[in-house]
């Protein structure tokens, strides 16, 4: 049985912390008709879901630049004297630099352009390789086990890989259903750098993320494969950047549970009656909203999994007899620990074989231990606790 409990507790303030990775910023450059600047043009950046709002105005050469934007649905607002408003809505995700260069129409404030598009714009700022797993993926792909890492396979240069990291090979990093294994551009798992709302989140014995999110805690992430920026420098392997949900200026919530159980599952070729059982539950929940006054928002989950599994597996157990010390029907030749000596006719010069040993011992005669031999402990344990063979070699 391996019970595991994730909880997970964000308050979310509007701070702008333009060094922090998982950030977005917004630049661009206003021109007009003749593809001249448009200088001390007023830019507003509000966030649709809490309503917070980021104001600039362009420079001289009608350059804007709005940087610590968290991940999310923008629409940007510019108001120029002589030119007509222009509103354009905008999805930023995780750690993007999106440039936005637009040129502006000749009217006035009652004349206004609205853009409902949503922005797609080509990555200019930037060299780096990767993807984001956007909130529809993480909230509507199947996962065995609730594990969030294993949406990181759907980047393109990513795929399971094998060693500690797996969480279920070594002792000192026993994390089931945890693992970080990712192989990511042709690195080591252990080469990859964990972040969390642009906080290191990486375990320094063996490169593995600390905590593991709920899906329902984690808004999107991004998994850059080669050539990333200075500030992801904390790894050669690939940089898996997560950002979580925050409160809106609506509550918001879900509950859930997910069930895995053997009564629903086939029964392979060689399975053993009764040996197929497996009762797996992740369950949990969350909320997210306003604070008072709207200005401050707190987003909280739970979650926790309950499993139990049985395995069939094969293992070599004695005979009744053999467990009696009766040897004779096993094809094997017995001998007497206690008559063990030295070889007269040992010759060091030559490696120790059978027809060189180093030392001799008596078989049993019919290859049957003397009961006189057999320890009371093992013999017990053996007849009441070992079970008895229920498949012979063909």
């Amino acid at each position: 049985m391996f019970p595991s409990v994730k909880v997970s507790l964000f308050l979310v303030c509007c701070l702008s912390l333009s060094a922090q990775t998982n950030l977005a910023s917004l630049s661009g450059t206003l021109i007009d008709p003749s593809e001249k600047a448009v200088a001390n043009a007023a830019v507003q950046v509000r966030n649709v879901e809490t309503g917070a709002a980021r104001a600039g105005a362009t420079s001289s050469d009608g350059h804007f630049e709005v940087p610590g934007l968290t991940p999310g649905d923008y629409t940007i607002g510019i108001h120029a004297t002589g030119f007509a408003p222009v509103e354009r809505k905008l999805k930023l995700e995780v750690g993007q630099n999106m440039r936005l260069d637009m040129t502006l129409s000749i009217g006035d404030a009652k004349a206004s352009v609205e853009v409902t598009s949503v922005a797609e714009t080509l990555k200019t700022e930037d060299a780096a390789l990767g993807e984001v797993v956007e909130a529809k993926s993480v909230h509507e792909l199947p996962l065995n086990g609730r594990a969030l890492l294993d949406l990181a396979l759907t980047v393109p240069g990513s795929h399971q890989g094998h060693g500690a990291q797996t969480g279920s090979m070594n002792p000192l990093y026993w994390r089931p259903n945890q693992g970080s294994s990712l192989v990511i551009g042709g690195n080591r798992p252990n080469a990859n750098y964990f972040l969390i709302d642009g906080a290191v989140n990486t375990d320094p014995t063996f490169n593995t993320q600390n905590l593991s999110l709920s899906p329902d805690a984690v808004r999107e992430f991004q998994v850059q494969t080669g050539s990333y920026s200075a500030e992801l420098g904390g790894g050669g392997g690939g940089q898996i950047n997560i950002v979580t949900k925050s409160g809106t200026s609506q509550f918001h919530g879900t509950a859930y549970e997910f069930v895995r159980n053997g009564a629903f599952d086939a029964t392979s070729f060689n399975e053993e009656p009764g040996g197929k059982f497996l009762v797996q539950n992740n369950f949990g929940a969350s909320l997210g909203g306003p604070l008072a006054g709207s200005k401050t928002f707190f987003f909280a989950n739970y979650e926790g999994q309950r499993r139990v599994k049985t395995e069939t597996s094969t293992a070599t157990v004695p005979t009744p007899e053999e467990s009696g010390g009766d040897f004779s029907g096993s094809g094997l030749n017995i001998f007497n620990p206690f008559s063990t000596r030295s070889n007269p006719g040992f010759d060091p010069t030559r490696p120790v074989s059978r027809t060189n040993p180093q030392s001799l011992r008596d078989q049993f005669s019919g290859n049957l231990i003397p009961p006189s031999l057999l320890n009371p402990a093992t013999s017990k344990m053996l007849r009441k606790y070992v079970p008895l063979p229920n498949a012979m070699d063909m």
